[in-house]
């Protein structure tokens, strides 16, 4: 019964870290635009759950992008200096998209796995219940 549990904790820990990704990848898309912005990225590592022992999905520090801002020839632009440059964001939409269908799927197969714990989980009591 307790591998049951564990399943229920390690698919939990990954759909809250697919949801905190997806949250910094949304983040990276509105600011997309946004001069000075550097894109926030997340890492998983695994780690031990104190209270059952399974491993579950951990979440580090958000990390922001180190490459150079881009500088942006605009001499229209109100944050543009005297030579008609100003710093852009670090952000490709083609990489944040792809970044948020994958986070998408990776939570719904977490979501898949809990559902069918939970439905084996649900057996399994019946069964106890003859």
């Amino acid at each position: 019964m307790s591998d049951l549990f564990s399943s229920f904790s390690i698919a939990a820990s990954g759909m809250e870290a697919q949801a905190r990704r997806l949250r910094h990848v949304s983040e990276n898309i509105s600011n997309a635009d946004t001069p000075g912005y550097r894109r926030k990225t997340i890492d998983f590592r695994a780690e031990i759950d104190r209270a059952s022992g399974a491993s579950r999905v951990g979440v580090g520090p958000v990390q922001l992008d180190r490459r150079e801002l881009p500088r942006i020839y605009d001499p229209g632009h109100a944050l543009a200096d005297e030579s008609g440059f100003y710093h852009g964001s670090t952000v490709d939409l083609m990489i944040e998209v792809a970044d948020a269908r994958e986070a998408a799927r990776s939570y719904e197969a977490n979501l898949r796995v809990f559902d069918q714990t939970r439905q084996m989980a649900q057996g399994l009591l019946d069964l106890l219940r003859r």
